[in-house]
């Protein structure tokens, strides 16, 4: 297993690579200058990701070692099993309110506050104390909820309202976050094992390394960035208009199902892939690093995939992405057969299932934005994310009751009936929005560039 992560690692990236390099090739000539030939907008770009890059990286770097700690301190998997829901279930919780919080109280002030109970949550790891650790996991919940919604929040309002610059030019923004977002989580992978297993510092050592990151984050974005503020709303209209919206428009509803299914099986997945590769002695944070370079490179197929050379559609793209995501997890239900099970198949299949996430979430942002008004679209995420929590919650309580090697595969037997549903939901959504539109990508001189480096 260890020259296997290491080798997955380096032939990963070298694909990633080779499909990047292909996905610019495909791409058109520009028919005017790209967003970055502009200074004054190049300049607040690099403005935005010198403070959003660090959050990143630290939320990144306690991805490898974060199950590891906890057994490391002696819980047994039931209450690490717990101690995840406590994650999820503030997920459900903070999630509604994440927006209206963060507009009433100013986007800049919110990234600050963002850095601060991160760290607070990243200084709870320090304590062998289960209830302090409980406490983290929900400071955690908040955090991720502040993370993914200030900051983004926050460049849009800037960008539009301060800079005036032209509203096309928002996704070139976050096209080249992704893209860093990506080899960020990479770097983190590699950062987290050297501290954790070369310098022998222990699993609690990413976490420390995180909080001088999430001071950059919460420097820059104090010294150097505006404070605005959003529109207030109220959180019950909020959710009425996401729930009408949920109701009136089966496109939406296809979506929200299959984003349900999807991503509850990835949350469930980010629990079970150490208790599954760790007996066999992998380099935790290279196997983590080697995700994400396999995510890496579902996100690059995906660029090359609907380039003007290929002109897949992303409704396409997204039905591949949840069949990969299904083969993978019925190869799991075998390789994690209790006395036969076969830990590098599992390690091939966690690969496949990182692969059809990079596929998925281009995809799937692409057909969001297209099927869902902006005004509606904080109250139907908010309604997404409660079956999709309390899937990953079901999952991981009622099924972790049986012993371990069975309860696993017995996990995975689940997922793969969740993930079947989600392929049946796509079916439905072909069904729908064969002749839409609305849903297809623009004639080739309208492709998004892909991000620039």
């Amino acid at each position: 297993m260890l020259l296997a992560a290491y080798a997955a690692l380096a032939l990963l990236l070298a694909a990633a690579l080779g499909l990047e390099l292909a996905a610019r090739h495909s791409r058109p000539p520009a028919a005017a200058a790209p967003p970055g030939a502009n200074p004054a907008f190049a300049r607040f770009q690099r403005g935005f990701l010198r403070g959003y890059l660090p959050a990143l990286a630290a939320d990144w770097l306690q991805g490898p070692y974060l199950y590891k700690l906890y057994q490391h301190y002696g819980f047994v998997e039931a209450q690490i099993a717990a101690l995840y829901v406590c994650g999820f279930a503030s997920s459900v919780l903070f999630g509604p309110v994440a927006a209206s919080l963060v507009d009433t109280l100013g986007r800049r002030a919110s990234c600050v506050l963002f850095s601060l109970t991160y760290s607070a949550c990243c200084l709870t790891k320090l304590s062998r104390d289960y209830l302090v650790l409980a406490a983290g996991r929900v400071l955690g919940g908040l955090s991720t909820a502040l993370l993914f919604c200030a900051f983004e929040a926050w460049y849009v309002h800037e960008h539009v309202e301060h800079h005036d610059f032209p509203a096309e030019w928002v996704p070139a923004t976050f096209s080249r976050a992704a893209f860093w977002n990506h080899v960020v989580a990479v770097g983190a992978g590699v950062v987290a094992n050297a501290a954790a297993e070369w310098l022998r510092l222990g699993p609690v050592a990413p976490f420390v390394a995180s909080i001088p990151l999430l001071v950059l984050a919460g420097a820059v974005a104090l010294k150097d960035w505006d404070e605005n503020y959003g529109k207030k709303r109220a959180l019950a209209k909020t959710c009425a208009d996401g729930l009408r919206r949920l109701l009136a428009d089966r496109r939406v509803l296809l979506l929200g199902t299959v984003q349900a299914l999807f991503e509850s099986v990835i949350y469930i997945f980010v629990f079970l892939w150490t208790p599954v590769l760790d007996p066999h002695g992998p380099p935790l944070g290279i196997v983590f690093s080697s995700f994400m370079a396999a995510s890496m490179v579902g996100a690059s197929l995906y660029r090359l995939a609907v380039s003007p050379r290929y002109r897949l559609q992303p409704v396409h793209v997204l039905s591949l992405s949840v069949l990969v995501g299904f083969f993978s997890l019925f190869m799991l239900t075998f390789s994690t057969n209790p006395g036969q099970e076969s830990p590098a198949e599992s390690f091939v299949a966690f690969l496949l299932l990182e692969l059809s996430c990079g596929l998925y979430f281009p995809a799937m942002g692409f057909l969001r934005r297209k099927a869902i008004p902006e005004k509606d679209r904080p109250g139907v995420t908010n309604w997404c994310r409660v079956p999709l929590n309390l899937l990953a919650c079901l999952g991981l309580l009622l099924l972790h009751g049986a012993d371990r090697g069975s309860g696993t595969r017995s996990i995975f037997s689940a997922c793969c009936g969740l993930m079947l549903l989600a392929l049946l939901a796509v079916v439905g959504l072909f069904s729908v929005v064969r002749h839409d539109a609305e849903l297809r990508l623009p004639a080739p001189q309208g492709q998004p560039d892909a991000p620039e480096l």
